[in-house]
């Protein structure tokens, strides 16, 4: 699977940024990786792991959903029970636990997929690194360390809170709704990706400018640009000021 945009634009570095761009992104690069090394940060997770199946509501062997509980929450988000997934996204939809990551490679760019055809949620279009709902009971970063080897066969070298944003979000095409108290995390992939086919379509590795052509050419999620602008001084903490 390609590791470049997959449109005409090659994935060079921004030309609009200055020398002090790069300066200030391979800081942060560099303070990032310092971090996460220093602390022994250990995800848990093989960063070979290599998996077979959709645990957070692909298809099942017969071609339908499976039930996956999510964890429903007061405006507060403070946990009040749980609820099977796409019941939650259906209209009006209840406001549950999500989160979502933004990983960048040693370059500074981001790393986007393009969510499989197969889902049932948004398929087809280009999204974050990941995203996804934790477990009831489990805790946001552990569940979005989790996912990002589940979907993209690579764990973070370096995850970093980055703030929580809520938002009501309807989905025309699909009729859904996303209605989430949204836990956002940023850091760095040093490893290659190797996605897993039933959740990721396709996947890239894209520059502040690219992103922004990418964005004018194919569809991406209805909760992109938002969770991306919730996370924004995250990312310019791990990726520079070019972002």
């Amino acid at each position: 699977m390609p590791q470049s945009l997959p449109t005409d634009h090659p994935t060079h570095r921004d030309p609009e940024a200055g020398p002090g761009a790069d300066a200030g992104r391979q800081d942060g690069l560099d303070r990032g990786l310092n971090t996460g090394l220093d602390t022994g940060l250990d995800t848990g997770l093989d960063t070979g792991l290599d998996v077979e199946t959709d645990v957070d509501g692909g298809a099942g062997s017969a071609g339908a959903p499976q039930e996956i509980l999510l964890e429903l929450v007061d405006d507060e988000g403070v946990t009040i029970g749980t609820a099977e997934k796409l019941w939650a996204h259906q209209q009006p939809g209840r406001l549950h636990r999500a989160f979502s990551v933004f990983l960048f490679d040693r370059q500074g760019r981001m790393l986007l997929q393009r969510r499989a055809l197969g889902k049932y949620h948004s398929p087809g279009v280009w999204s974050n690194t990941c995203c996804g709902h934790p477990y009831p009971d489990e805790p946001p970063f552990v569940a979005a360390a989790r996912r990002t080897a589940e979907e993209l066969g690579v764990a973070p070298a370096l995850l970093c809170e980055a703030g929580t944003v809520r938002y009501d979000l309807p989905d025309e095409t699909s009729g859904l709704i996303e209605r989430e108290w949204n836990h956002l995390f940023v850091g760095l992939v040093t490893a290659p990706v190797r996605p897993n086919p039933d959740e990721v379509d396709d996947y890239a590795f894209v520059t502040a400018e690219e992103l922004r052509a990418l964005e004018a050419e194919r569809p991406f999620s209805v909760w992109f640009r938002t969770v991306f602008e919730a996370a924004l001084p995250g990312i310019r903490e791990i990726a520079g000021n070019s972002w």
